[in-house]
């Protein structure tokens, strides 16, 4: 069994008042994680610890942060099998989403560092008096990176590297999820020599999630909130910073769209919606949730899709379960359960998979979904993608955008042209053309549309989001006489 702790000012310490809570597997009775549960007065203590570093860590030349990154980076390596196993008890990771997560949470670090430069003065004109304006980039304070469990590696990280990068300093809320896992992907940050108090950690009991969030935010020296989960949590997280006028970065649910046009190439894209769909079991935001098709090809693509699913289905993860990985709980596969269901009273149909044993699910495959199904309204986070039959390409834009959410999207065609103008219809944040819509690149602007969230992160969009913006004048001295 883990053990999980608090980092504060440098230290692994327990609960103020000595609580824990205690973590179980997916599906399973052990308890694999006992977990320090963080009190109202742990959660001022962190904030506090941040607030006192952040004189010093802020006053430093950027390149002197920047040289801690590629340490974290190293230290996450160091640290793999670590969290491969803590991920796997916790949450039902496997090996290949892990690694896949510090390869992008490496990259993220890199593109950090990038950024750190950007603080300072920057000259913004002169008047005809001679009068100089500068505008000038400088860290907020304390950030409040909460983290999902989801991809638990490179959230966490995402959680608060450009922040501190930046000049800011951290507090990082981990998921009660995967309390280890998250301890462990902080504690790369103080391996890598990270002065103290720079990035605290703090995980909480399920039932004491809200106080100790509200405590956070409520702290006069955090002055950015950047989350990353559920829509629903989104809302309450953002009504909370609202009445402390605190700024958000919301990273939320999604239903990612992908529209297959008659002239892609149907096996090079029923490949890309397969991954995109079953990769770590449909349990990421830009997950593919629906794929939209002409019924010209329909039953053609339908076939190639098929066979994708069942080849994943057959393939397994090095400790034998499946390759996609597991549900995060039993009651997730009811979920799902039910949303199969009511698709089917619908008069949609099962092409193959369907089958919940616990917390493992096939790669499922559902045609003739229509808009009277809770599936086709609903974020699936699952290993589940519905087929909608469309007459052409304007009903697939409008199937695409009729959806609350608006995250990431995919086009498939042979003509690029004909695509883009698609995808400039499309109401996401991010758009693929011939590619899935699980991707990833730290350098470029990554959030969501509609109610999946405001904000955005990577590259130079978070240096809009993290740091304050001003403006300086400079008037000439008058001459003494």
């Amino acid at each position: 069994m883990f053990e999980a702790g608090l980092i504060i000012g440098g230290q692994s310490l327990a609960a103020s008042d000595g609580a824990t809570f205690e973590r179980r597997g997916p599906g399973a009775p052990d308890v694999v994680t006992r977990a320090a549960a963080a009190t109202a007065e742990d959660a001022l203590q962190a904030a506090g610890a941040a607030a006192a570093a952040f004189a010093d860590w802020s006053a430093r030349p950027p390149e002197d942060r920047a040289a801690f990154f590629p340490k974290i980076s190293e230290a996450l390596a160091a640290r793999r099998d670590a969290i491969c196993a803590a991920a796997r008890d916790e949450l039902g990771a496997t090996p290949s989403w892990i690694d896949f997560n510090i390869e992008v949470a490496q990259e993220m670090l890199s593109e950090a560092a990038r950024t750190a430069a950007a603080l300072g003065n920057r000259p913004a004109g002169t008047d005809p008096d001679g009068r100089r304006h500068l505008v000038r980039r400088e860290p907020v304070g304390v950030v409040l990176g909460i983290a999902p469990w989801n991809a638990p590696v490179t959230l966490g990280v995402r959680a608060v590297a450009a922040p501190i990068a930046l000049g800011n300093t951290a507090v990082m809320k981990g998921s009660e999820l995967c309390p280890r896992t998250h301890e462990l992907v902080i504690a790369c940050f103080a391996d890598a020599g990270l002065p103290t108090g720079v990035v605290n950690f703090l995980t909480s009991a399920p039932d004491q999630a809200d106080t100790i969030t509200e405590a956070l935010i409520a702290h006069p020296a955090v002055r950015r909130v950047n989350f990353t989960g559920s829509t629903r949590v989104g809302r309450l997280i953002a009504m909370q910073a609202a009445r402390h006028l605190k700024r958000c970065v919301l990273e939320l649910s999604g239903k990612a769209p992908v529209i297959v046009l008659e002239d892609a190439d149907l096996a090079a894209a029923a490949r890309d919606v397969a991954f995109g769909a079953f990769f770590n079991a449909g349990q990421i935001c830009m997950s593919t949730d629906c794929v939209i098709v002409p019924e010209s090809i329909a039953d053609t693509f339908a076939g190639l899709l098929v066979a994708e699913a069942e080849a994943i289905a057959r393939q397994t993860a090095p400790d034998g379960g499946p390759w996609q990985g597991s549900l995060i709980s039993a009651e997730a596969g009811q979920r799902l359960r039910a949303l199969l269901a009511d698709a089917e009273q619908w008069g949609a149909r099962i092409l193959t998979g369907g089958t919940i044993d616990g917390t493992e699910m096939a790669p499922t495959v559902v045609d003739g979904v229509t808009s009277a199904a809770r599936i086709y309204r609903e974020e699936v986070f699952g290993p589940l993608v519905s087929m909608i039959r469309v007459t052409g390409e304007d009903e697939a834009l409008s199937v695409a955008n009729d959806s609350e959410f608006g995250l990431s999207a995919a086009i498939f065609s042979a003509d690029i042209d004909r695509a883009l103008r698609l995808a400039e219809r499309i109401e996401s944040g991010i758009c693929h053309v011939n590619g899935p819509t699980v991707s990833d690149n730290p350098a470029m602007p990554f959030g969501g549309l509609k109610t999946s969230g405001y904000g955005r992160l990577g590259g130079d969009a978070a240096i809009e989001e993290f740091t304050e913006l001003r403006w300086l004048t400079v008037r000439p001295a008058p001459r003494q006489t």
